[in-house]
Parts: structure tokens; sequence; C-alpha cells
């Protein structure tokens, strides 16, 4: 209950969706990384992380493991159910004949939100579980939508129902960065590399006939177990009064930041398009700050 709560928090107090949406979705259209996919990885083979078709995935909610990284459910499942939409069928399934009437879930775990070009060109090619990048995904979206609809007024008509998520994506860019030793003042300079990419995105996303779109920001990384093991400091003032390192922490404001920059230029430039920016980093803190405010 704890884990649907916090989620919930996550949905309804950082972006206002549902309650300034007066029209019902009738597909959800996912683009991601790890926390939101929901079984490419596994059907791709999961040869970079095998135990993800294995118990304890899955287990509280499933009762078997469905390549979510999770125990149980993501938020991306959390958003169909609060819109009653059935739980997103992940690409590989659809491309195996899996139904695509409600929507597809393009997330990879491991993704990127920068082609893996990027990374290989600065000797951090070997770190990466996948090659399929969020321009990979979008490719994806492209090769699956003559199967969506048959030309541009119905497919006009289809995607004005349809909510698109992009993100969140961007985090595992600087994942590896991190974990192969860069330092805060190094990664500042790929911020904005990292942002552009998820703008472009959403930017082809409205080109290609979205209207409706939620882009969520960064966690704060400062805050979780692998950054405050991997980066454990012997300095009591580099944790805030909650234990987490601030240092971090203000990267992915940084990150955050920028990311509603650029969405506030892609509205001046889409009037007709709704995008919303969904602050993950906030709705995350408000648990950190009183988690046993919302123990349930």
């Amino acid at each position: 209950m704890k884990n649907k709560f916090f989620i919930l928090v996550i949905l309804f107090q950082t972006v206002d969706l549902a309650l300034s949406t007066p029209k019902k979705y009738e597909s959800i259209f996912n683009f991601g990384d790890s926390l939101s996919d929901t079984g490419n990885l596994l059907l791709s083979g999961a040869l970079v992380f095998p135990v993800i078709g294995q118990l304890p995935y899955g287990e509280t909610f499933f009762q078997h493991a469905t390549g979510r990284c999770s125990d149980g459910r993501l938020i991306i499942d959390f958003i169909a159910e609060a819109f009653s939409l059935p739980y997103l069928q992940p690409y590989l399934a659809v491309k195996q004949g899996q139904s695509s009437q409600h929507g597809v879930n393009f997330a990879f775990s491991g993704a990127t939100a920068l082609d893996a070009e990027f990374f290989f060109q600065r000797n951090m090619g070997s770190i990466l579980w996948t090659n399929n990048s969020l321009n990979v995904q979008l490719g994806w979206f492209r090769k699956l939508k003559s199967d969506l609809c048959s030309d541009n007024e119905s497919c006009d008509d289809f995607f004005k129902k349809s909510l698109f998520l992009v993100g969140e994506i961007g985090g595992n860019d600087y994942n590896y960065a991190f974990f192969l030793g860069g330092s805060i003042k190094q990664l500042q300079s790929m911020v904005p590399s990292v942002v552009g990419a998820i703008a472009n995105a959403t930017s082809a996303l409205i080109e290609e006939g979205a209207v409706e779109l939620m882009v969520p920001g960064n966690f704060p990384i400062g805050c979780s177990a692998v950054y405050l093991t991997l980066f454990e400091s012997p300095k009591k003032e580099d944790y805030d009064r909650h234990g987490c390192l601030k240092a971090f922490n203000g990267f992915a404001k940084y990150h955050n930041n920028q990311l509603k920059q650029a969405l506030d230029t892609l509205r001046q430039k889409y009037p007709h398009a709704r995008i919303f920016y969904a602050d993950y980093y906030g709705a995350a803190m408000r648990y950190v700050h009183a988690p046993l405010h919302h123990v349930m």
C-alpha cells in the first residue's frame, strides 16, 4: 500500500492531469527507461539483467515476473488505471501480435535520452545496457504508426484522444557517467544535450500528431540507495537533514530546471499542444520529508 500511495502522490500532486483534462484518454503511448518498462527488456532476452524474469520481480501484484523493474506496478500502470485503461503492452509484445488499441509502451530498461553513439565516442559505451535510446523508441513508434491509423485524418483523431509520456528519461545518461567516475561539474556540460534530446523527441511526437504530452523530470538521485552507497561521504555537510546527498540533488534540480525551460519554448512553438511537466522530484521529496505521513 505504501508504494501505491506514493505513486498516486506522484501522479496527482505533480501535474493536475486528471482534473485539468475534460476528456477521457483512449490510449497511452509511453517512452522511457526501467522506470516505466513493462516488458521490453525481458522480451528482448534480458541478457544484461536476466534476474528480471524471476521472483521477487512482480511478486506483490502480478504474482509472476512481468519484466517490470519492480515487485509490483510502475507509475505508468497507475496512470493507466487512473484513466480506466488496460496496462500498456510493451512494443515487443505488440510486434508479436498483442493489441495496440489502447496504446503501446516503448520504454526499455537501461535506455538513454542520448543515442549510444554519444557514449561510445566518449569511451563509455561498454557500460550501456542497451542501444534502444529515446530516438530508437521514436523509430519504433513511427514504424507502428501505420498499424494504428490509416491516414492523416484518422491519425489526428486517434492521437487527439491519446496521452503521450516522454520519460522519465535521461537518468541513465547521468547514471552511466557518474558510475564511471564523472564529476558533477563534468556532467553539467552534458545536461543541455540530454535535455535537448528529450525536447526534440517531444517536438517530433507533436509533429506526428500528439497534442497531450506529459514530460517528467528527474528524481532526487541524492536520496537513492545506489548514490548514497557509491558516493558515501565522511563529511556531514555533504548531506541534508534527511540524509540525502545535497550535491547530487542539486544536479537533479539543474537538469529539471533546464527541462522546464525547454518545455516552455516548446509551448510557444506549439500553442495547440498541451505539454505537462511532471515534477517527480517534488513528489519524491514530499515522501522524504514526511515518510510517516504517507504510510497507509
